[in-house]
């Protein structure tokens, strides 16, 4: 029934009553609201109380409204057949509704009114909505600076929309749209950079923060218009022009706003000292702005290489950044998200593979210039021009400013470290290079010496002596010196594989590093740990003469009490593992060495999550040995995969990695591993976060458990296969549906009645409707008919038991009559049974190297038999499918004759209404006459 006006009120309730802290209000009204979602009239009910202007204060319940008027637009503004959806005559309307309310005050709602705009555009624009960018051009005409600032945030949430859309004729959509708003929106943007420098410069000379008080706001209204304009710049430039990577087409636009985006850079920058005790308001804007306009310049010069590389845009752009990375002003010093910006565009530059040399032969045409031939005409003009900007006396000064400024730690960065030496690690080796000032400087110069090795080596080598001269092994106070050596260290770490040729590893160890691994001074930790990165790095030049001191050092260091020195080490032992090739000699020794430091490790789990990495690659070392370390290894991975353990959230992820290596490289199922399974249940219920992992697991448990795990975990399967079946995406589906084809393999009889459940939801599936164009949903539906054949023809009678179960005839109530769901079961058997292991996984013959037992780890090496892995095990279990020796032909016709019997003239029916030439291709196939 539908919604009208006269429910608005009760709609309103429901809604407030849901944000009631009184769980016995909001649960009933969460339910009704549930309820109404798929009633029509539900979304205009939703679009009154939003706009309501009596409601205006009420901004948490029309925040709300908003929120469940976004998840109907998804789940029923596109018709389906399974939903009877929105009806014409109400989108329509709530698309006008939605337009006459442009001049929404409150920001919050203003934002999530154009998320809806943009995601109606989506489904709807040009065929059902083609006057929508009309009609805000129109309102733009007219607006004043809110109403003009709410539609250009619509405008670029609709834009960011619709650029994600990859069918050609979206693109030539897209394209028309910026060849009518480009002209407009960068000529407003241009206007307003004037109004707001202009704004700028008469606060600075009123010295009187209130003195222009009345005026702040509009100002700040335009500058927020300004960057919102700016956003849609860019996006009309990126999305709405061909890469010109691709088409070697010059892109104009690129070439006229660059070099003014770059002028409001250097006319901005200067209020960044001015704002920052007066106008907190607007010194954040100018950090953002100019963020934000180094970011488009980098997003550019990614889309549109050529273009940007016109000798009008690269050189100037360039010299800027480097100028600002090598001598910034000292204000600028503090203002790091820009200077991460300009080593971003620096970085991109230097390794755009469009101004690479083109190493391909070409074929000589005296009348026409290839496109590979113009690409090279391109590149070779930018490298000139590059070559023009970096001298070799620029290169070798940026080389020492990345050095010697940028990664030298500074007093906050001492302090942070010793006040919280976990964070400070995760700042320094975890997050994103973008995000940090140091790792992003270490990423530019990694890229600066790939390109100029030979001109830079000497030059680290250099650096690095003048840092070990000017403060020896023996110094431990905490000087500039130190920290030039710590910064050196680092920088020689990073590109071990070009420095090599210029310094002796053996020399370095024996002379400084291994005394500065046995000085165990407090501060040496700086050292300590940058050496342990070093070995890491290195570790291809750790020779056997000098292997024992090394590894004598690094045990030393893990007593370190420091924590971001432990972790690193641990961090190197584990790179360690997986370049010694024989580790089985040394097994019980490092066991020892592991379970020691787990024990001391306790409550340090960022120490405890680099252990579990390292103990995975030894058991991946180890190969079918590993279970001589089960001692050790099952208590470890048994805290580790408890969830009502305190440190569950951060050692999880690990420990499973580490379950499913342990599996991977059993040679036999033990009964510890038989008993940790419903931990993996336990672990699905809280989460789908790990579900790639698990599958993994489930999978390696069938393989190798075999009829002993069945009898032991068949409820467990079933809970588990139940709860992931239906309640996680189509991408989670495609990962799971391959392991319940391979148990049913396994056990054809004993799966198929503990799992009915799965089965009747992949029956619903199957013959549910949906977006038939989503590859996704398509694949599904293919693997669970696959699953279907398979027990049709493994297990018959409990498919015939099946498709009359009353649960599943009420499960498919509403998607097909059951009178058809015979002829679908056996119409699909008889198309896909024979497919089935193609559409689940492959059945390719074995190589040699599999056949002959690959992937058997160190056991080989040791007279212990071949022991077949995981992989092999399972190709087997698919050469040995039953399927596989069956015929399609005979197949599918003697099952269409038996539905023809059974079904009478229904079959005949349902037959004609094949396509014809779907019905031509099963005659061929068949050779029907």
């Amino acid at each position: 029934m539908a919604l009208s006006a006269s429910d608005l009120q009760a709609v309103y309730s429901l809604l407030a009553n849901s944000m009631s802290g009184d769980e016995s209000v909001r649960k009933p009204a969460e339910a009704a609201l549930s309820q109404s979602e798929s009633r029509p009239g539900f979304c205009s009910c939703l679009m009154e109380v939003i706009t309501a202007k009596d409601l205006a204060s009420q901004v948490d319940v029309r925040l709300l409204a908003s929120v469940y008027f976004k998840n109907s637009i998804n789940r029923y503004w596109r018709n389906r057949r399974d939903s009877s959806g929105i009806s014409s005559e109400e989108k329509n309307h709530l698309r006008q509704k939605l337009l006459s309310h442009l001049r929404e005050e409150n920001e919050k709602i203003a934002v999530m009114l154009a998320v809806l705009i943009s995601k109606i555009a989506r489904f709807d624009y040009p065929k059902e909505w083609p006057e929508l960018f009309s009609v805000l051009a129109r309102q733009l005409q007219s607006a004043d600076v809110l109403t003009s600032h709410r539609i250009f945030m619509i405008l670029f949430r609709t834009l960011k929309e619709l650029s994600t859309k990859r069918l050609t004729a979206d693109q030539r959509n897209f394209a028309e749209i910026s060849s009518h708003f480009f002209d407009y929106c960068w000529h407003l943007w241009q206007s307003d950079v004037q109004t707001i420098l202009h704004g700028f410069s008469a606060l600075v000379q009123s010295f009187n923060p209130n003195a222009l008080k009345q005026h702040h706001d509009e100002l700040y209204l335009t500058s927020e218009r300004w960057l919102l304009c700016l956003k849609i710049t860019r996006q009309l430039i990126v999305s709405g022009f061909q890469s010109d990577a691709k088409c070697i087409q010059e892109v104009q636009p690129v070439k006229e706003v660059s070099p003014v985006l770059l002028n409001a850079i250097q006319s901005l920058l200067p209020y960044y000292s001015s704002f920052q005790k007066g106008y907190p308001q607007f010194w954040d804007f100018i950090k953002r702005a100019c963020t934000k306009l180094m970011k488009v310049l980098v997003t550019i010069q990614g889309r549109h290489p050529y273009s940007f590389g016109d000798k009008s845009v690269l050189p100037p752009v360039m010299d800027f950044c480097l100028n600002k990375i090598v001598d910034p002003e000292p204000d600028l010093l503090s203002f790091e998200q820009f200077l991460i910006q300009c080593m971003v565009m620096v970085k991109c530059v230097l390794e755009c593979k469009e101004y690479k040399p083109i190493l391909s032969g070409r074929v000589m045409d005296e009348n026409a210039i290839t496109l590979e031939q113009m690409k090279k005409n391109i590149s070779s003009a930018v490298r000139g021009v590059l070559t023009s900007l970096l001298p070799s006396e620029r290169l070798i000064l940026l080389c020492n400013v990345l050095i010697r400024r940028y990664f030298v730690l500074t007093a906050s960065d001492l302090e942070e470290w010793y006040q919280y030496p976990e964070s400070f690690h995760h700042e320094q080796d975890v997050i994103q290079w973008t995000e940090k000032l140091r790792p992003c400087a270490e990423a530019l110069y990694i890229v600066l010496f790939e390109n100029y090795s030979q001109l830079l080596g000497p030059v680290v080598v250099s650096i690095l002596q003048e840092a070990m001269n000017g403060c020896p092994s023996s110094v431990t106070e905490i000087t500039p010196g130190l920290l030039l050596k710590d910064a050196a260290y680092g920088a020689a770490a990073y590109v071990y594989y070009e420095l090599s040729n210029y310094l002796s590893f053996k020399d370095w160890f024996n002379g400084a590093l291994s005394l500065e691994l046995s000085n165990d001074h407090p501060n040496m930790r700086i050292i300590h740990r940058k050496v342990a990165l070093i070995l890491g790095q290195w570790v291809s030049e750790i020779k056997d003469d000098i292997k024992r001191p090394v590894y004598c050092g690094l045990i030393r260091l893990l007593q370190d009490r420091d924590l971001s020195v432990r972790v690193q080490v641990l961090n190197l032992i584990s790179v360690l593992i997986g370049h010694v090739s024989k580790v089985i000699p040394f097994a019980n020794k490092l066991v020892e060495f592991f379970q020691k430091v787990w024990e001391e490790s306790s409550g340090e789990s960022l120490l405890q999550i680099q252990l579990l990495i390292a103990l995975r690659n030894f058991v991946v070392a180890l190969g079918y040995q590993s279970p001589s370390c089960y001692n050790v290894l099952l208590p470890i991975l048994q805290k580790g995969i408890d969830i009502n353990s305190p440190d569950e959230l951060n050692l999880l992820e690990d420990s499973m990695l580490l379950w499913e290596a342990m599996l991977s490289h059993a040679p036999t199922m033990v009964p510890q591993l038989l008993t940790y399974f419903p931990c993996l249940v336990e672990i699905m219920e809280r989460s789908f976060d790990h579900l790639q992992v698990a599958v993994s697991i489930i999978e390696s448990y069938i393989i190798l458990g075999g009829t002993e795990f069945l009898n032991m975990h068949a409820s467990s399967v079933a809970k588990l296969l139940d709860l992931i079946v239906g309640n996680v995406n189509d991408k989670g589906l495609l990962s799971t549906l391959p392991v319940i084809d391979i148990l049913i393999q396994c056990f054809p009889i004993e799966v198929p009645p503990l799992i009915s459940s799965t089965l009747q939801k992949l029956i619903v599936i199957c013959l549910s409707g949906g977006d038939d164009l989503d590859p996704s949903k398509t694949a599904v539906k293919a693997s669970s008919a696959a699953i279907l054949a398979r027990i049709l023809v493994m297990n018959t009678n409990f498919l015939g038991q099946l498709v009359v179960e009353p649960s599943l005839q009420l499960l498919l109530q509403q998607v097909l009559q059951l009178k058809k769901i015979y002829f679908f079961v056996w119409l699909t058997y008889g198309l896909t049974s024979v497919c089935t292991s193609v559409i689940l996984g492959g059945n390719d013959d074995l190589t040699e190297e599999e056949s002959s037992g690959d992937n058997m780890g160190s056991s080989m090496s040791h007279g212990e038999g071949i022991v077949p892995s995981k992989e092999f095990r399972k190709r087997q279990i698919k050469i040995l499918d039953p399927i596989n020796q069956l015929s399609l032909e005979n197949s599918v016709r003697d099952n269409l004759q038996t539905c023809a019997a059974f079904h009478g003239e229904s079959f005949n029916s349902v037959i004609g209404r094949m396509h014809p030439s779907a019905f031509a291709q099963l005659k061929q196939a068949l050779k029907m006459p």
